[in-house]
């Protein structure tokens, strides 16, 4: 199964994921995914760099899965702050498609 890693963004809180590129992103989408548990540890290393750097709190490793070619949580609650609110569809990200 893969992994994503999640945080919120220290200056404003906004949820954002590891980019490939060791940069953070608003999209899961545009996520980094990691294969197995080494590329997983390296993740939650640069996730943890991240937040002793001040840019990120909270990063976590996630658990997704890949349905019709999108990336999904596979818990409930990161699939909410992945997407948003869940009663208001015209709020959050799911409001920017």
């Amino acid at each position: 199964m893969p992994w994503v890693v999640i945080a919120n963004r220290l200056r404003d809180g906004i949820v954002v994921f590891l980019a490939p590129g060791g940069g953070w992103v608003e999209q899961i989408a545009g996520s980094r995914l990691a294969g197995n548990e080494r590329e997983a540890e390296e993740m939650v290393a640069l996730g943890q760099q991240a937040e002793a750097d001040q840019e990120v709190v909270a990063p976590d490793l996630i658990a997704v899965e890949e349905r019709a070619g999108v990336i999904v949580p596979t818990k409930r609650r990161e699939a909410i702050r992945a997407t948003g609110p869940s009663v208001r569809t015209d709020l959050g990200k799911q409001a920017e498609d």
